[in-house]
């Protein structure tokens, strides 16, 4: 799942840049043995100085990042060297995508130390283990609650309430073929209305004035008018966000405000779970198995919520007051088999594109 807590970057088209966390250490390539571990991931990955540095200390690995965008484009480029991997574990691989990276071959099976404290709805490869749940979250339409509050409109809910005039050239979206939450929101679409439906409602959208950008940043950072407390570029007070963007942009203000600048339209969440696996051909397999091993553990799940702004799929990891408190928690979110999302996914994807784009 791409994340709010760093911004995830937008085109397919961009090259993957590397940046070391901790360490030097050998490159991709390197003999099995070597004491640095690579994590493929999308650029949202994030975790404290003092919890990577604790499990550094005790395996004995210093981890370094390969950040690749969007987690279209990092699971893209993962296909794209396959079998002469970037790194050794990949992160960010979410329920959308997952089955092409399974059908793909990304990854060897690996049973991690710890799963058993996942709940068995998350482990969408529990009979494989190709991939390990980290943690999920909720794809939802966002709202800058000053923009609604000036012109006395009471905000959406629902995907229906997105049609109606008063919120008509306000919504802008992420496109699915380049971004997880552009695609969550399509398929969120598509668990609402149905595979006859779904077109028909995006026609309307586009009718209604909805916009489309190629990534989350950009949707948030310059088209949304509420990121940073109201104080967003854009003029957009509508977009596709996550249900945990509202703590987010609360954090490390000082005195804490009463409530979050942003609002979540709870009827138009779209669940998303992301995995990590171990690459298939990762030139240091053992530290790899460690790294999924930490990434499951309860220091590095508990620490996770105010990093990425995502909830621990760890039950009994406890989650911190500022993520419960200004965070909306989401009861029903829309979700598709992952079975319907492989077989119709680039199909659905195209017909998007020719609907709105065009």
């Amino acid at each position: 799942m791409s994340t709010i807590r760093n911004a995830v970057a937008a085109a397919v088209a961009v090259a993957v840049g590397g940046t070391a966390l901790a360490g030097c250490g050998t490159s991709g390539g390197g003999s099995a043995d070597s004491k640095t571990v690579k994590l493929v991931s999308h650029d949202s990955f994030a975790v404290s100085k003092s919890v990577l540095a604790e499990f550094e200390r005790r395996s004995g690995y210093k981890v370094q990042m390969v950040k690749g965008g969007d987690a279209g484009k990092a699971v893209n480029q993962a296909v794209l060297t396959k079998g002469n991997p970037q790194g050794d574990v990949f992160f960010g691989i979410d329920n959308t995508l997952l089955s092409r990276g399974l059908d793909e071959g990304l990854f060897t099976p690996y049973k991690a130390k710890g799963l058993a404290g996942v709940p068995e709805k998350l482990q969408l490869d529990r009979a494989q283990h190709r991939v390990t749940p980290v943690d999920y979250g909720d794809t939802c339409v966002n709202y800058d609650k000053a923009y609604f509050k000036k012109h006395r409109i009471a905000p959406p809910k629902t995907f229906d309430d997105l049609l109606k005039p008063e919120y008509k050239g306000l919504l802008v979206t992420e496109n699915p073929a380049t971004s997880s939450p552009g695609l969550a929101f399509q398929l969120g679409t598509v668990a609402e209305y149905g595979k006859a439906g779904w077109q028909d409602y995006w026609k309307k959208l586009k009718a209604n004035g909805v916009e489309a950008v190629d990534g989350w940043e950009q949707a948030y950072y310059e088209r949304f008018s509420g990121s940073g407390g109201g104080g967003g570029k854009g003029d957009k007070p509508l977009v596709v966000s996550y249900a945990s963007s509202p703590p987010a942009e609360v954090m490390d203000k000082k005195p804490a405000p009463k409530e979050a600048p942003t609002g979540v339209a709870t009827g138009t969440c779209f669940r998303q779970i992301e995995f990590a696996g171990l690459l298939k051909g990762a030139a240091n397999e053992k530290g790899g198995k460690a790294l999924l091993d930490f990434l499951i553990s309860k220091e590095f799940q508990e620490d996770m919520p105010l990093q990425m702004f995502v909830n621990p799929a760890v039950e009994g990891a406890k989650v911190p007051e500022l993520f419960t408190g200004y965070g909306q928690k989401i009861d029903d979110p829309k979700t598709v088999a992952p079975d319907e999302i492989s077989k119709n996914r680039e199909q659905w994807i195209k017909q998007w594109s020719s609907l709105v784009l065009k």
